[in-house]
């Protein structure tokens, strides 16, 4: 199994899109665009260089750590990007706040166009960058992360938008946190940098989801490798299964999207698709998402449900689809992982589980769903 301690010496440009790919499968179906976050922090490493990588464990107790990433709507995400220049001003705003510059930058998600935020922050401010996150996926509310379960401040945050404005937010706690920046996002055109969740390196190494960019590189390799011998699928089951959180995953379904809606509302890209059996079988699965896969149904019966991931990919290449890029007629393969032990407490179940989104079923983990996994 593999070591979750284990960070790469370096991660070069060359290992961008690998990285970029694995998040995006981490991310199911949430987390942004993998290829737009890749070019962004191509350049940005191109022009100022590689951030180092540390561990968690690496970073002094009275270190200050900010986070970094874009917050609004996938769908909008994706036609507007990020300048660069706004995720500098929502960490130099933060800094001026607390009054503490950062030592270094840690993402909130696992996604791919949210882990890639990280690395242009992080190299444009020439600091270091954690390897770790607050889920070891993605979801798409400030308070659905472990920091928040464990009484980490969410606030003060900062927004940045297109235009350099900026609104800070000093909130009562993680959710009204997420209100106030989501009422904000929409405001700023649902596309703003944002920076939140200002902790000491000791909150950080207490509650973070270690080594989830290591993994994601690591995914990505298996997508790639297995791609060239007509397996990528098989690959990337075998690397999950070295993994220490992702062990359990499975294949849900093999087929074709037969019905998709998706719609923006709340500043959420919400929604669900129906997939059919290519083979003309009678049996249909239903993904339901906001921004995120939420749960997997296979004729009614739920077969993965939020916390656990469900990801949807290319049934030939392996590559992960993002709920915005979802197609009638894309031919896909569901995949069924489970998230991280931390992720799954009474209390982070509490905040991020089924009833978390309006799903009204307790949360079952994917190992108990299909016990042939265990």
């Amino acid at each position: 199994m593999s070591n979750r301690n284990e960070t790469p010496a370096r991660i070069g440009t060359e290992d961008l899109e690998a990285l970029a790919m694995g998040a995006a499968f981490l991310g199911a179906g949430g987390g942004g665009d993998p290829y737009i976050g890749r070019l962004l922090a191509k350049h940005a490493v191109e022009t100022c260089g590689m951030p180092e990588i540390v561990r968690p464990e690496d970073l002094p107790d009275d270190a200050q750590v900010f986070t970094s990433a874009m917050i609004g709507a996938p769908t909008v995400l994706i036609e507007k990007g990020a300048s660069g220049e706004d995720i500098d001003r929502s960490l130099t705003r933060l800094a001026e706040v607390t009054g503490r510059k950062p030592d270094a930058i840690s993402p909130i998600e696992i996604g791919g166009f949210n882990s890639m935020i990280p690395i242009v922050a992080a190299a444009r401010a020439r600091l270091p960058l954690v390897d770790c996150d607050g889920m070891g996926r993605a979801f798409p509310e400030l308070q659905m992360v472990t920091f928040n379960v464990h009484g980490v401040a969410a606030s003060p945050a900062v927004l940045v938008d297109e235009h350099l404005e900026t609104v800070v937010i000093d909130a009562l706690d993680a959710k009204r946190t997420e209100d106030l920046a989501r009422a904000s996002a929409i405001v700023m055109g649902l596309s703003a940098a944002i920076s939140c969740y200002p902790m000491s390196g000791r909150q950080l190494k207490a509650h973070c989801v270690p080594g989830t960019l290591r993994i994601a590189l690591g995914i990505g390799r298996a997508l790639e490798e297995g791609r060239s011998r007509g397996a990528p699928v098989e690959s990337l089951l075998a690397y999950l299964k070295t993994t220490e959180y992702y062990r359990y995953s499975k294949e849900l379904f093999d087929g074709k999207i037969t019905d998709i809606e998706r719609r923006t509302e709340r500043g959420f890209n919400v929604g669900h698709l129906r997939i059919a059996r290519l083979n003309g079988g009678a049996e249909e699965m239903t993904v339901e998402f906001q921004n995120e896969n939420l749960v997997a149904r296979l004729d009614g019966r739920t077969v993965a449900i939020v916390p656990d991931l469900v990801s949807v990919i290319d049934r030939e290449t392996g590559v992960p689809i993002t709920t915005e890029a979802l197609k009638y007629g894309q031919r896909v393969k569901i995949i069924g992982t489970s998230a991280a032990p931390v992720m799954r407490s009474e209390k982070a179940l509490a905040t991020f589980g089924p009833r978390a989104f309006g799903i009204d079923e307790d949360f079952r983990a994917i190992e108990t769903l299909h016990p042939e996994l265990g």
